[in-house]
Formats: C-alpha cells, sequence, structure tokens
C-alpha cells in the first residue's frame, strides 16, 4: 500500500465524518430554532382589576412574534361554561400583554389555550384560579347638587309673585289737587292762617289809608291856626 492510497482513504473518511456531524449540527439547529420560535412557556395569564373592573391579561414573551391565537373559556368542574374572547397576539422580548374583559368571581377558574400553526397548541397550565376578593368599583366623585329645603321653595314662590299695591284690608288714600300754580288766590287754609298771624282782617290796608290822610288833615289845620294867630297878634 502506497503513502498515497492512505492519504485518499484519510481525507475521504474525514469528509464523510465531517457531513454527519454537519448534519446532526443542522437538524439540532433547526429543531432548537422551531423549539425557540414559539411555545406554550412563553405564556401567562393573570387575573386582576383595572379601574375597578375585572380583566384577564395574558403575556406573550416570545422573541420571534410568532403570531397566536388566545382564547379564553371559564371553567366550571372541568367544563367549559363560557368563551371570554379571542385575540391575536405577537409577542416580543420585552413581553405584550392582551386584556381580556371578564367581571370574574372570586376564586373562579379558566382555561387560557395558545394556538401558533407549526409552533404551539396547548394550554397554560395550570387553569388560571381568580384571587379570592372581587374587585371594588370606583365610585363617582362627583357630588350631586343639594336639594332644595322647603322654606327656600316657599321663599322662590313668594319672589316669584308680583308686589301687591298697599296693604290687604285697607283702601287707597285719596290725593290731595294741588293748587293751580297760575292762580294768585290763597287757599282757605292759607289764609286762615295769615289772619291768625297778624291779628287783621282783609280791610287793613284800607283803614290805614284813612288814618293817614285824618293825621295830614290835621297837620294842615294846625298849620293854618297858628298863622291866624300870628296875623291877630301883628295888628294889635
Amino acid at each position: 500500500m502506497t503513502v498515497s492510497s492512505v492519504s485518499r482513504r484519510t481525507a475521504t473518511r474525514t469528509a464523510r465524518s465531517l457531513g454527519v456531524v454537519s448534519a446532526a449540527a443542522a437538524l439540532v439547529l433547526g429543531l432548537a430554532g422551531n423549539a425557540a420560535a414559539c411555545d406554550i412557556d412563553d405564556f401567562s395569564a393573570e387575573a386582576k382589576c383595572v379601574g375597578g373592573k375585572g380583566v384577564i391579561a395574558v403575556t406573550d414573551v416570545d422573541p420571534t412574534g410568532v403570531p397566536a391565537t388566545v382564547s379564553v373559556f371559564l371553567e366550571n368542574n372541568g367544563a367549559d361554561v363560557k368563551k371570554v374572547g379571542e385575540q391575536v397576539v405577537k409577542g416580543s422580548s420585552k413581553g405584550v400583554t392582551i386584556t381580556f374583559d371578564e367581571d370574574w368571581e372570586p376564586n373562579a377558574e379558566y382555561r387560557v389555550h395558545v394556538e401558533a400553526d407549526g409552533h404551539v397548541n396547548a394550554d397554560i397550565e395550570p387553569n388560571l384560579t381568580t384571587p379570592a376578593t372581587a374587585c371594588t368599583k370606583q365610585e363617582d366623585t362627583t357630588s350631586p347638587a343639594p336639594e332644595p329645603t322647603p322654606s327656600d321653595s316657599a321663599s322662590a314662590s313668594a319672589s316669584t309673585q308680583p308686589e301687591e299695591s298697599g296693604t290687604p284690608g285697607t283702601e287707597p288714600s285719596e290725593s290731595v289737587p294741588s293748587a293751580d300754580p297760575g292762580s294768585n288766590a290763597v287757599s282757605p287754609a292759607i289764609g286762615e292762617s295769615h289772619l291768625a298771624a297778624t291779628g287783621a282782617d282783609s280791610n287793613t290796608g284800607l283803614i290805614a289809608g284813612i288814618a293817614a290822610a285824618l293825621v295830614a288833615v290835621g297837620g294842615v289845620a294846625i298849620f293854618f291856626g297858628m298863622r291866624r294867630r300870628g296875623a291877630k297878634t301883628d295888628d294889635s
């Protein structure tokens, strides 16, 4: 056997060995890739409260983002009572969460099923059991407007009624006519008050004139009387 023939056989065996190893490695990598693409272990479910309402949250942490259909069922004694809902989710390494609105009861049981073509078709184990305490609904913080009291209603009705003129049971007083501003006549009431203040009647002016005339006549008579006496004295 020559050296060259030995070398050829060795190279052939080495090539065959490398081929087998490569095929095995490819098979292992393929299986690993399919397993890493989407697995039931990438999904988790939780019952919680959001805004006082119950929800069932399902999180997908599949880094490849294979679309998966998630279905949620309410269970009772191992049987589906109703289907809560169904949604499609595409996961990520950080996790993508979808929620199902469900006013769940305490200690209720739900089955969560995940299906992704060619990857997974299974339930999340174990089934989801809700907390022992139900969600508390948030109360409305806005206070209603206060109702009016009977006294306020009576006051409001009284304020809307028109006011009546005068006092009930009394007749309106007659108005006193005003004196005519263009007339010079003195009203009886004013004349009476003037006479009471001066002690004279309406002929006071006439009497005063006669008295002045008599005084003047007496003065003239006295003047002429004195002149006559002076003339008689000069004659004697």
